[in-house]
């Protein structure tokens, strides 16, 4: 079944109503009360929702291979949920949903037990529920569908605007309370919105992991550096470690990437994923996710890390190449020659690579990377931090420009019209020749 984006619309709106229903029984048999388990103050969970439209968008291919069907959605729920509470304890300094009590747990955020009934779900949503809902609501008319979804979601931005503001104003308040005296804190909470007040309340009373208190290890954190005077850029793992290890990632890819094919096929193409540079951005993003989601198990053995990096790389691998045909048309890679392999987008061998590539990336480069980024003097990597990423926002723009361009002029019918000045500019500065050698092994799909 495919589905279209109103579709997904549809169930991501319902599955976070329900999702929203499970978590209050959920904890309402728990705590004996009605508490709201949501982030934001309507009646909806995204994180279901959000869900729903990974299983919506990257699993439909799987629906004849059930078994398949319920890995995929265990390892994309799983990682959703990971994502999520590693985002949720950066904000707050304290989990939300603690799993560590819980057997075959992850650092807390997700755990065996949970990861097999996503699964489940995610056969159970594909084969069953999905098509029942889908079918019923494509029998509404499409104006009172546009107009039921616009609202949904102005008002859950509303509410998610509200809700962000809040959060944000209790670490502002954390550290303003560390700083000022006891007539400027009366002050200050007299002069807090009233709805800011309530939303912070509610968002302790649902998460009680939540502590004003815990606000303020990141302030004392930049005073005792200010106090002494010592500061590292891209100390640990934080963002500009993290856009530093993309960049260096996505150069050192292409390169070995090219490297690879001139000694096993004697050719020399281009493996380059944009159109200016040598950068390849599946092994850039690759890099800086295998840092964000093993790098506090870096120290681990490295069987545990092969065995992450195979389930991480495959995923991943998976999930680039249907983003990839579903926005540019385009496939880059394909496996089906090989054995074990899984709709032609990933296979048994390359994950293994994947699982190598990360005890080596962990274990032995990371470390020698990590060293000479902190070594850069702050204001210098931060100028040059930010100046890189606004060029590869710029280059990976024209490149999916380009790439669409080219998949139109090559599957539609020539159209009598004259093409817009920009389809006119990418006419000229990209033509199909100049598309082909950048990206050879590209093939245009229906």
């Amino acid at each position: 079944m495919l589905y279209t984006w109103t579709d997904l619309i549809w169930l991501f709106f319902i599955y976070s109503f329900g999702g929203w229903c499970i978590e209050v029984c959920y904890a309402a048999v728990r705590r004996r009360k009605f508490v709201n388990r949501g982030f934001v103050n309507s009646p909806l969970c995204p994180i279901y929702g959000f869900g729903s439209l990974l299983f919506g968008i990257f699993l439909p291919e799987l629906t004849q291979r059930p078994f398949f069907l319920f890995l995929g959605g265990m390892l994309l729920a799983t990682l959703l949920e990971y994502a999520t509470g590693m985002a949720m304890e950066k904000i707050f300094r304290k989990k939300l949903w603690d799993y560590s009590a819980i057997k075959w747990n992850l650092s807390g955020y997700v755990c065996a037990r949970y990861a097999l009934l996503w699964g489940v779900l995610a056969v159970l949503t594909m084969l069953v529920t999905n098509p029942l809902l889908c079918g019923l609501l494509r029998m509404v008319p499409r104006t009172v569908t546009l107009a039921v979804q616009w609202t949904a979601a102005g008002l859950l931005l509303l509410d998610f605007i509200t809700t962000a503001m809040a959060v944000l104003d209790m670490k502002v308040n954390a550290r303003r309370l560390a700083q000022l005296s006891a007539e400027m804190k009366r002050t200050s909470r007299l002069l807090e919105n009233r709805l800011t007040i309530w939303v912070q309340k509610r968002m302790q009373k649902s998460f009680p992991a939540i502590d004003r208190e815990a606000m303020t290890e990141e302030m004392k954190a930049r005073s005792e550096t200010l106090l002494t005077g010592k500061t590292v850029f891209a100390e640990g793992c934080c963002f500009y470690k993290l856009v530093s290890l993309f960049f260096i990632g996505a150069f050192l890819g292409d390169l070995t990437e090219t490297v690879f094919c001139l000694l096993t096929t004697g050719i020399l193409m281009s493996r380059s994923s944009v159109v200016y540079g040598p950068f390849s951005i599946v092994w850039g993003l690759g890099c800086a996710l295998l840092t964000l989601f093993l790098y506090r198990y870096r120290n681990k053995s490295d069987r545990y890390i092969f065995m992450a990096g195979t389930f991480l790389g495959g995923a991943y691998e998976y999930v680039c190449s249907v983003f990839t045909e579903l926005v540019f048309g385009t496939v880059f890679w394909d496996y089906s020659g090989f054995v074990f392999n899984l709709g032609g987008r990933i296979n048994l061998l390359y994950c293994f690579f994947w699982g190598i590539a990360a005890v080596v990336w962990l274990k032995i480069i990371y470390p020698f990377l990590s060293g000479l980024v902190e070594r850069i003097p702050p204001r210098v990597g931060k100028a040059v931090c930010s100046c890189m990423i606004l060029f590869m926002i710029f280059n990976m723009a024209i490149s999916g420009l380009a790439l669409a361009r080219y998949t139109e002029r090559n599957t539609a019918v020539a159209s009598a019209y004259a093409p817009t000045p920009l389809e006119a500019f990418l006419d000229a500065r990209f033509p199909d020749e100049r598309i082909e050698r950048i990206y050879p092994n590209a093939k245009i799909v229906e």
